[in-house]
């Protein structure tokens, strides 16, 4: 019996939560602040470590074999990436707490970006992860499977800006600006 109450009770507390969240989500008309700025960082980071990675192969190799002194570019890389990770699990968490604005009304555009970013959001924990067990754990294989989802995290990076510019100049809904001011 007590344990009945106890599930009702834990169930009742998981709707209302939910309902709070979708209430917030009707009325939230942009991003907050502390969102706007996680994305940025966030996007920045990704960026810079893509354009910085083309020797860590070679930095990886040298790393695990003990052979030379980690150079300055690895080491932002790595740092960088780790950062990255850290920021991305805050802007979940703040995701969490504070929702998100509503669709555009755009159905299958509306579906097909809510998949995207949770795609997105896999990969910004995974390619770091990846990176973590290569450098710190020594997992070489885990270096190949990082430089290919990277690959396809820069690519649904670029689908993300295009859709967003998109909305902003062919369909005129301002959905950009949702990430460049607080609502």
């Amino acid at each position: 019996m007590v344990i009945k109450v106890m599930a009702e009770r834990t169930a009742s507390a998981y709707t209302d939560a939910r309902k709070r969240r979708i209430a917030n989500r009707m009325e939230k008309t942009g991003y907050s602040g502390v969102q706007i700025a996680l994305h940025w960082a966030i996007a920045g980071l990704i960026v810079i470590n893509y354009f910085i990675s083309a020797r860590m192969g070679h930095a990886l190799k040298i790393h695990l074999d003990g052979t030379g002194a980690m150079g300055g570019t690895a080491t932002v890389h790595v740092y960088a990436g780790v950062a990255m990770l850290v920021l991305v699990l805050v802007r979940l968490g703040v995701r969490i707490a504070q929702g998100v604005p509503a669709p555009t009304g755009h159905g299958l555009m509306d579906k097909l970006a809510a998949w995207a970013h949770k795609l997105l959001y896999l990969l910004m924990i995974v390619v770091p992860g990846l990176g973590v067990a290569a450098w710190y754990l020594a997992v070489r294989s885990a270096g190949d499977l990082h430089v290919l989802a990277m690959n396809a995290m820069m690519l649904l990076v670029l689908v993300h800006a295009a859709a967003a510019l998109l909305h902003q100049f062919v369909l005129k809904d301002r959905l950009l600006l949702r990430m460049l001011r607080r609502g």
